[in-house]
């Protein structure tokens, strides 16, 4: 199936919010980590989304050069083909954004979008998301109010991160503290500044004590239990549904089974998986190397093994490695087997 439309991207955050069920958002960097993906997805029939930070996008515009813009349009536009192949349907979007990359990373982003639009076409991303967890609540919500009609003059989902995610990403990092818990009162200063979707729609990053990385057993308090009562809370004052905020669970690599199940009981409907899965692609490249190291190297004067040196042979492994683990995050998200495009 193509790239999801934002009709269908929206249909499928619709379902998921319905159903009790969340997304695996999977952070990708390269094509093969693109193809790992969606074949990931595949596997587990799920739909699913692929995201790329302004670090990702970086080293997709080659390493050498610092052109995030540029190689988050060319990820949307290599998904856009590959994807196709498939029978499930991806959404794309673009991960933290802190304020000092907006300039050079969502803005452009969102300008190459517009001018699609103009001339009758789809925005590259189906949602952006502002990280404005590194500023004050106020000026992060006078950034999202400045960002969210424009996003939705062209159908795009924002996405803002209330509170502040622990350990570190692309650089960004936070410590490990009692500020990783958002409040219900920060809950209720982000629907007074964005409202309940009739200004546009936006996913919501609440922190719960989430991180980014993966932490020993005790290194780390998740408190998804949070989520229920900001959602209570906003109910009750508002007069809404169940529910009533669309959440994004970050820093999700190590969380258990129990924690996960709670946070989409509590209205998770897309969670972000970085770290688990940069493990599971290089985990069996590692074992191939060292297994395979005489063909890999030329040795006392010998040639080594050409088709066990070819990218396309470790390579393969590695993809295999990432794809089953995102296939194992669909089954505990319960996305699997749901797709809209089934």
């Amino acid at each position: 199936m193509p790239v999801a439309t934002p009709e269908q991207y929206a249909a499928m955050l619709d379902a998921a919010k319905a159903g009790g069920f969340a997304f695996p958002a999977v952070n990708v960097s390269s094509s093969q980590t693109i193809n790992s993906a969606i074949q990931g997805f595949a596997e587990a029939g799920s739909d699913g989304i692929l995201q790329v930070s302004f670090g990702g996008a970086d080293y997709l515009a080659g390493h050498t050069v610092q052109n995030r813009a540029g190689g988050a349009i060319a990820f949307a536009k290599y998904a856009e083909e590959v994807a196709k192949a498939y029978d499930v349907t991806v959404a794309l979007h673009t991960d933290h954004c802190p304020k000092q990359h907006l300039e050079s990373f969502v803005l452009p982003l969102v300008a190459a979008s517009e001018e699609r639009v103009r001339e009758g076409g789809l925005p590259y991303f189906q949602s952006h998301m502002w990280d404005g967890s590194a500023v004050p609540l106020a000026e992060n919500l006078d950034i999202a109010k400045e960002l969210l009609p424009r996003l939705a003059a062209i159908n795009v989902i924002l996405e803002v991160e209330i509170g502040i995610v622990g350990g570190e990403e692309d650089g960004i990092s936070h410590e490990i503290n009692d500020s990783l818990y958002s409040t219900l009162e920060d809950g209720i200063a982000t629907v007074e500044a964005l409202g309940l979707g009739e200004r546009g729609r936006y996913l919501t990053a609440l922190t719960f004590g989430n991180v980014h990385g993966v932490y020993k057993p005790g290194g780390v308090t998740l408190r998804p239990e949070l989520l229920a009562e900001i959602q209570d809370g906003l109910q009750a004052k508002y007069g809404t549904g169940k529910n009533p905020l669309d959440l994004v669970f970050h820093g999700g690599s190590g969380s258990s089974a129990e924690e996960i199940a709670e946070a989409v009981r509590n209205g998770v409907i897309k969670m972000n998986i970085d770290t688990d899965t940069q493990y599971a692609f290089t985990r069996p490249i590692v074992d191939y190397m060292l297994k395979n190291y005489d063909g890999l190297l030329k040795i006392d004067g010998e040639v080594g093994n050409k088709k066990t040196y070819d990218p396309r042979a470790w390579g393969k492994v590695g993809e295999n490695g990432m794809a089953a683990r995102i296939a194992l995050a669909a089954e505990q998200l319960g996305s699997a087997g749901k797709s809209v495009s089934a």
